[in-house]
């Protein structure tokens, strides 16, 4: 096979694929990218076997056929070519010449025939869905994903699709954050699945590149085309990303959701945001939370702890209920915060065992679970 193409082009699309790559001792070919040449474009996938990703590229094609080679080492070498213009060229016995400019390089490849197959999306329930607000829902709830190996079911952003709305979910046993949105599904088209983290990862770094998605999934695995613009560097036509699903039954998450509000408390986000991350400057591992204490139009936000001292942040805001002081864990409090992109958000208190919850005029919650005072 032969081809030209554009270094920054190649790179670009080398960059795409570059994560997902298996480890070396299981199969040595999962850790190289299959580079398939066609008419006016070259396709490079990799896989780690629980995920896969493609992309195509625009190049100068001159003989069709396929090899693959060391992502990670091939990265690196094109990155630093020398010029612009790069002329490829693979033999029969795999090997592979990188010419550009004054600079010559021969590559050991692997034969094509044995990277695994990604699969297709034959019989799954398919959406469309607006990049931009997938990247949205799936910020405003990745952050509470267990990272708990043990609990692998939480390991993963719950997507569900029914009741005319796709509401996505993640927990890890102490918060839960849960976005959603109104969507036309069908009794035929209604369905869930456990995305995994890493997957999850990878879309929020591949979304934002064009203006649509369609996702395509079964009980076993899930499939997104993503669009890509007009002037994505190189990249033509969609990237697609192939994974497993976490095989298992989700938590009643709807369950965790107080079902009435006590006292309702409106925010400045980044106020309270910049407010909590002051006060848990003094936190330490042994002593890590911040006591919230509402009075008469007074938000008290006081931290401490016996190695370092302690902190006191106050914010007016308009409360007229009882006095109430909670305990919490400033990260939890801090990434739905950090997460949102609204002005004000609605706080929800009840009492110091009772959880906390946050939620915005979309249709936004998260609840955290408290830190018992002692």
């Amino acid at each position: 096979m032969k081809f030209k193409i554009n270094r920054d082009h190649f790179s670009n699309g080398l960059a795409q694929v570059l994560n997902v790559v298996g480890s070396k001792a299981a199969m040595p070919i999962l850790s190289n990218v299959l580079i398939e040449a066609e008419k006016d474009h070259i396709s490079l996938t990799t896989t780690n076997l629980d995920l896969g990703i493609r992309c195509k590229i625009k190049a100068e094609v001159k003989e069709g056929g396929s090899v693959t080679l060391p992502v990670k080492r091939l990265a690196t070498i094109v990155r630093e070519l020398p010029n612009v213009d790069v002329a490829f060229d693979s033999s029969a016995s795999h090997q592979v010449k990188i010419a550009s400019g004054g600079s010559n390089f021969r590559i050991m490849g692997l034969g094509a025939e044995e990277f695994p197959k990604l699969p297709d999306s034959g019989d799954d329930k398919a959406f469309t869905l607006e990049q931009g607000e997938l990247a949205t829902m799936l910020s405003n709830v990745s952050y509470a994903q267990s990272t708990d190996e043990t609990r692998y079911i939480l390991n993963g952003v719950y997507f569900n699709f029914k009741d005319g709305k796709l509401a996505l979910v993640a927990t890890d046993g102490r918060r839960l954050a849960l976005v959603s949105k109104e969507m036309a599904v069908s009794s035929a088209n209604t369905g869930a699945i456990i995305l995994p983290a890493k997957t999850v990862a990878e879309l929020l770094r591949l979304l934002g590149k064009g203006e649509k998605l369609k996702i395509a999934f079964n009980e076993r695995r899930a499939a997104f085309q993503i669009d890509t613009g007009k002037d994505s560097s190189g990249l033509t036509d969609s990237i697609f990303l192939f994974s497993k699903v976490v095989e298992g039954n989700y938590p009643n998450y709807q369950q965790v959701i107080p079902k009435e509000t006590h006292q309702r408390i409106k925010l400045e986000r980044e106020l309270f945001l910049q407010c909590v991350h002051r006060a848990a400057l003094v936190t330490s591992e042994k002593s890590n939370s911040v006591k919230i204490k509402l009075t008469a139009n007074l938000l008290e936000i006081t931290a401490s702890s016996p190695d370092f001292g302690e902190s006191h942040e106050s914010m007016a805001i308009s409360y007229s209920g009882p006095d109430l002081q909670v305990a919490f864990n400033p990260q939890f409090v801090m990434d739905p915060l950090r997460a949102l992109t609204k002005d004000e958000v609605f706080f929800e208190l009840k009492d110091e065992v009772s959880p906390g919850v946050f939620k915005t005029l979309e249709s936004f919650v998260c609840v955290i679970m408290p830190v018992r005072l002692s």
